[in-house]
C-alpha cells in the first residue's frame, strides 16, 4: 500500500522536526523498551529490540496491511504483538478471544480510552468533555434509529436532490467525475439533513467545513500520535485547524441553537414546533443533563459498481420492482436484499480500517487461553484479515456482490447477513455493546444511495482498471483521485420514474 503520510502545517514544520527528534530519544527507548518485558509471552511479529521495533513501527505505517496478515497466519486465534510507532498493540483473533473481549466490563477493557482519547488522541483536539460526557452516543443509538422511518423521506429527498446537482448532468452524455469528491459532498449533505435541517445542510460553507474538518481532524490525530503522551497537549496547540473548524462551526450553529434554547424556555419540550432533527434533541438532552469511514465505504462500492457493468441489471431489476409496488420508504429499503448485500460485500473486501474492536486494558486482564494482557496495553480484532479467511469465506478474494443475499435465499438467515449487523465473523461495526450506533443510519442513506444511482444513472471507470486503494497504519483509503464516468440512464423505466 501506498503511504500518504499528512504533512504538517508550514507553519509549525520546524518544531514538528525538531520534536520528531525527540520522539527517538523518548517514545522508542523510554516507552517501549521499558514495557516490552511485560508482553514478552506474547509472540511478535517483527523485531522487538527497541531499535528493531522501531523499524517495525514504521513498517507498520507504511505496510501495516501485511504485518498484521503475517501476524494472523502464524498465530490465528491466538494473540499477537506489533510495534507502532509509539505503543506495542496486542492483536487477537477467533471466536473465543472476540466473545472475551465483548464480556469484559468497561474497567478491565476500555472501548472510549483505547478509541477516542487514545488512537484518536480527540481529548487534545477537541477537549476532553465531549469524551466525560459523551450524551450523544445514546441519542444516536435511541433516536436517531427509533426515527429512521420518519425521517427517510428528507434522507431520501437530498439524495436524490444531492446528486442532481453535484453531477449536473446537462446530456445523455457522459460526464467525469471525481469520485471521492462527490460522495463525501452527498454523504455530507444527507447526514447535515437530519442532524441540522434545511437550509443549513445546503449551505457551501458548512459542506466546505464538514469536509475539510474531518480531513484535518485525521491529520491532527496522526501528527499527534507520533509523540509522546506528555507532548500531546503542546503538540495539539500547534494545529489550529481543528479550532479553527469548530469556531467557523459554531457561527452556523449558534443562531440555531439560541433560537432552540429560546423555544425551549418558552414552551419546553411539549411545545407545537417539534423540530425532529439530531441537533434538536442533542439542545433537549442537554438541558436534561462517521462520515469519512461512509464516505470512503460508499466510494469504494462505487468502484466496485463500475469495474462490474454485469451487476447493474440485477440490482436494477430488484429496486424498480420494490420502488413500483411501495415507492421510497425505509420498509421498502429494507426489502433490497441485493442493494444491501452489494455495500456489505464491498465493505468486506475493500473496508475503511483493518482493525476494529479497539481496547485498553484497564487493568491486567486474562484471556480464557491464559493469555495476560498487562494494565496499559492496547489491542484490536484482526477484522480485514478474518474478512479474507478462505475458512471463513468461500473465494475470499472474489468480489461477488450477491454473498450474503444467496446466504439469506438459501439458509434463511436475514437478519445475521444484513448490511448493519455485526457477527462475530462480520466485524466493519465492532461486535457487542460497543458495536458502531449509527451503523442504522449509515446503512440507510447508504443503501438510498445506492439504489437512487442504479436507478437513475449509467456509469462506468474512467480508466479500464478499478483504482487500488492504499493504506496509512490501520486506514484503508479509496483513491482519491480516480474519475467515475456518469450519464442519465438511458433505459429510463417509464413506470419507475415517476418515484425518482
Amino acid at each position: 500500500m501506498q503511504l500518504q503520510v499528512p504533512a504538517p502545517p508550514d507553519r509549525i514544520s520546524g518544531l514538528f522536526y525538531s520534536l520528531l527528534g525527540l520522539v527517538t530519544a523518548t517514545v522508542f527507548i523510554v516507552a517501549k523498551f521499558s514495557k516490552r518485558s511485560k508482553l514478552d509471552a506474547i509472540p511478535t511479529v517483527g523485531c522487538s529490540t527497541w531499535l528493531g521495533s522501531w523499524w517495525a513501527g514504521i513498517r507498520f505505517v507504511t505496510n501495516a496491511a501485511d504485518v498484521i496478515q503475517e501476524g494472523y497466519a502464524k498465530h490465528k486465534a491466538a494473540p499477537f504483538k506489533v510495534a507502532s510507532l509509539n505503543r506495542w498493540m496486542v492483536i487477537v483473533s477467533g471466536r473465543q478471544l472476540l466473545e472475551d473481549i465483548c464480556r469484559s466490563p468497561d474497567n478491565e477493557l476500555s472501548a472510549l480510552e483505547a478509541g477516542y482519547q487514545q488512537i484518536l488522541n480527540g481529548q487534545y483536539l477537541v477537549g476532553p468533555e465531549m469524551f466525560r460526557d459523551a450524551y450523544h452516543i445514546p441519542i444516536v443509538r435511541s433516536r436517531l434509529t427509533r426515527n429512521l422511518g420518519t425521517l427517510y423521506p428528507d434522507i431520501r429527498d437530498e439524495v436524490s436532490t444531492a446528486f442532481e446537482e453535484i453531477l449536473d448532468l446537462k446530456s445523455n452524455e457522459w460526464k467525469s467525475v471525481p469520485a471521492l469528491d462527490a460522495v463525501q459532498e452527498v454523504v455530507c449533505r444527507t447526514i447535515s439533513r437530519v442532524f441540522v435541517g434545511l437550509p443549513l445542510c445546503r449551505n457551501p460553507d458548512w459542506i466546505n467545513l464538514n469536509v475539510l474538518f474531518t480531513e484535518d481532524f485525521v491529520k491532527a490525530a496522526f501528527i499527534v500520535g507520533l509523540f509522546p503522551r506528555m507532548l500531546a497537549p503542546l503538540i495539539a496547540s500547534c494545529l489550529t485547524g481543528v479550532t479553527r473548524s469548530v469556531r467557523r462551526g459554531m457561527n452556523h450553529l449558534r443562531p440555531i441553537i439560541e433560537e432552540r434554547q429560546k423555544y425551549l424556555e418558552e414552551y419546553g419540550n411539549s411545545g407545537p414546533d417539534q423540530s425532529n432533527n439530531f441537533l434538536s434533541w442533542l439542545i433537549e438532552e442537554a438541558e436534561d443533563s462517521e462520515r469519512n469511514t461512509s464516505s470512503n465505504n460508499f466510494t469504494q462500492a462505487l468502484y466496485n459498481l463500475a469495474a462490474n457493468p454485469q451487476y447493474m441489471q440485477p440490482l436494477r431489476e430488484e429496486v424498480e420492482s420494490i420502488v413500483e409496488s411501495e415507492g421510497w420508504s425505509k420498509d421498502a429499503l429494507a426489502k433490497m436484499r441485493k442493494i444491501d448485500s452489494f455495500l456489505k460485500e464491498s465493505q468486506r473486501m475493500e473496508g475503511s480500517i483493518l482493525l476494529t474492536m479497539l481496547r485498553r486494558a484497564m487493568k491486567d486482564f486474562t484471556f480464557s487461553d491464559g493469555t495476560v494482557i498487562p494494565k496499559g496495553t492496547f489491542l484490536a480484532f484482526a477484522t480485514q484479515s478474518m474478512h479474507l479467511d478462505n475458512e471463513l469465506y468461500k473465494n475470499t478474494n472474489v468480489f461477488d456482490p450477491f454473498r450474503f443475499s444467496h446466504t439469506r435465499d438459501e439458509e434463511g438467515e436475514g437478519v445475521k447477513c444484513q448490511f448493519a449487523s455485526t457477527d462475530p465473523e462480520y466485524l466493519a461495526f465492532g461486535h457487542g455493546k460497543h458495536a458502531c450506533p449509527g451503523r442504522f443510519f449509515a446503512a440507510t442513506y447508504l443503501k438510498t444511495m445506492l439504489a437512487h444511482i442504479v436507478m437513475s444513472y449509467d456509469i462506468q471507470l474512467e480508466d479500464s482498471t478499478r483504482p487500488r486503494s492504499s493504506g496509512v497504519d490501520i486506514a484503508i483509503m479509496a483513491d482519491p483521485h480516480a474519475k467515475v464516468m456518469f450519464r442519465k440512464r438511458a433505459d429510463q423505466n417509464t413506470n419507475v420514474s415517476a418515484y425518482l
